[in-house]
């Protein structure tokens, strides 16, 4: 086997990682748990939010 072989070889491997990858990221049973690490710094936020009015609040009084 000579270099252009391995080349080829490795291509193809690529390819075929590159395939997995994608359909692994598209299917239904990943949507979930992308869907909810894509909103967690919404709920970062919301509960930072939080913490502020309850520190307004104590200061209030």
């Amino acid at each position: 086997m000579d270099y252009g072989t391995y080349r080829g070889i490795l291509t193809l491997v690529i390819l075929v990682l590159f395939i997995v990858i994608v359909v692994w990221a598209y299917s239904k049973r990943s949507k979930n748990r992308f869907s909810d690490a894509a909103n967690a710094i919404f709920e970062d936020e919301k509960t930072h939010n939080d913490t502020i009015s309850n520190e307004e609040k104590g200061s209030e009084k």
